[in-house]
C-alpha cells in the first residue's frame, strides 16, 4: 500500500506510479555483467526509437546540467549563438562563460518570440560553430518553434545544434534525425515520469567528430569516453541502475500507451489549464502560440497571494504546483502538466485551485 503523498504537479521532479516505483526495488547487478549490458543495448534502443534517430543515444549519472556542461566543453570550439527567452536560456549561457568559452547572447523578453531572421543574420556572420537553444522553458511555460529554427541552422554546415529537451523530451514529439539536432539531453524525471536523476542525451556523428578535437573536456563529460564505453555495451561510470530498470519499464508503457497519443494527452492537459486560466479571470504568460504543452506559466492577473495558495492547495488537498520563477515569482504561477498525469487529474488540481481562491 502507498503512503499517502502529495500529488506532484511540479515542473519537475514528477508524480511516478508505483508500478513504475516497484521496478527500482529489483535486486541489483553488476554494471560489468552480460545481465547490465543486455538491459543497456535494450534501453538505449527503445530511445533511438522515442526519438526517431539513428544517433547514439546515452546515460548519464548526471543532472541535465552536466550534459549541458559537457555541450559546451565538447562542441563549442570558439563561440556559440545562445537563444534566451527564459531563465534556463540564460543559464546556457551562464555555463558557456563558465566553461571560459565565447558567447553571445540573443535575449528577448521572458516567454516572447525570437525574430527568426535574426538568427538567420547572426549566423550568416560566420562568427558561431554552435547554436544553444531550450525547446520547453519551464520558467516561462514557453516551447520555441524547434522546426523552423533547425531549417535556418541547417544553412549552415559549421554550426552544431545544440537543444536542451528536458521538459519536452517523452512529452512533445522530438525528431532528432528529421531537425538536424547535434546533441539533445533530457532529465528521467521530467515527461519520463521516473525518480531522480538521471540524464538521457543523444549525439551525431557531427558532435562526436567535434569532441574529438576539443581540450579541457575533464573526465566526466567526455564524449569519446562515453561513446568509448557505449561501444562496449555500458556506462562511462557506475550507473544508476534502479532508474535504468524503471526507464526501461516506463519505456514500454509509452508505446503501449502509443506515442502520439502520449502527445496529444500533454497537448489536452495544457489546453484545459489555459481555458481554466482565462475563465477565472487570470492570463497566459508566453506569447500566443508558444504556450508549452508540458508546462503552463499563468499571470496572476488577479493579485491573490501565490505562496498562501500553494500552502492552502497543499495542505488542503494534498497537491502541490509551482510558484513563478526568481524575478517573476508572485507574479505567476506554474503548473506542470507532464509525464504519467491525466486529464482527470489535472482537472482535480484546478477544482481544487478554484475552491482554494474563492475562499482565499
Amino acid at each position: 500500500m502507498r503512503e499517502k503523498h502529495t500529488k506532484l504537479f511540479l515542473t519537475g521532479p514528477v508524480e511516478v506510479r508505483q508500478d513504475v516505483l516497484d521496478q527500482m526495488s529489483k535486486p541489483m547487478i553488476g554494471h560489468r555483467t552480460p545481465e547490465f549490458k543486455e538491459l543497456f543495448r535494450r534501453v538505449t534502443g527503445k530511445l533511438q526509437t522515442l526519438l526517431h534517430t539513428r544517433n547514439r543515444v546515452f546515460l548519464s549519472s548526471s543532472s541535465a546540467m552536466g550534459i549541458m556542461e559537457a555541450c559546451v566543453r565538447n562542441c563549442v570550439r570558439n563561440k556559440s549563438l545562445n537563444l534566451i527567452n527564459g531563465a534556463f536560456g540564460e543559464r546556457w549561457a551562464d555555463v558557456v562563460v563558465a566553461c571560459d568559452k565565447a558567447c553571445e547572447k540573443y535575449e528577448v523578453e521572458w516567454g516572447q518570440k525570437f525574430d527568426l531572421n535574426y538568427i538567420d543574420q547572426r549566423l550568416a556572420s560566420g562568427e558561431f560553430d554552435c547554436l544553444c537553444m531550450v525547446h520547453n522553458d519551464t520558467s516561462v511555460g514557453t516551447i520555441n518553434p524547434i522546426e523552423e529554427i533547425s531549417k535556418i541552422v541547417k544553412k549552415y554546415p559549421e554550426v552544431l545544434f545544440l537543444v536542451d529537451s528536458v521538459t519536452s523530451m517523452a512529452g512533445v514529439k522530438l525528431e532528432v534525425d528529421k531537425l538536424g539536432i547535434d546533441v539533445t539531453f533530457a532529465s528521467n524525471h521530467k515527461c519520463f515520469s521516473l525518480a531522480p536523476i538521471m540524464t538521457v542525451f543523444c549525439c551525431s556523428d557531427r558532435a562526436l567528430e567535434r569532441s574529438k578535437e576539443m581540450k579541457g573536456k575533464g573526465y566526466y563529460f567526455d564524449f569519446q569516453l562515453f561513446l568509448k564505453h557505449h561501444e562496449k555495451s555500458g556506462p562511462l561510470v557506475s550507473p544508476p541502475i534502479p532508474q535504468i530498470y524503471a526507464l526501461d519499464y516506463q519505456l514500454d508503457k509509452m508505446f503501449a500507451e502509443g506515442l502520439e497519443n502520449r502527445y496529444k494527452r500533454h497537448e489536452d492537459m495544457g489546453k484545459v489549464v489555459r481555458e481554466w486560466a482565462i475563465m477565472n479571470g487570470f492570463e497566459i504568460f508566453p506569447a500566443s502560440g508558444q504556450e508549452s504543452p508540458t508546462v503552463s506559466c499563468i499571470k496572476n492577473t488577479r493579485g491573490v497571494d501565490v505562496v498562501e495558495m500553494i500552502e492552502r492547495v497543499k495542505k488542503n488537498h494534498g497537491m502541490a504546483f509551482s510558484n513563478g520563477y526568481r524575478a517573476i515569482g508572485g507574479k505567476t504561477f506554474r503548473i506542470g502538466h507532464l509525464g504519467d498525469v491525466t486529464v482527470e487529474e489535472v482537472k482535480e488540481l484546478l477544482k481544487a485551485l478554484e475552491e482554494e481562491i474563492n475562499n482565499g
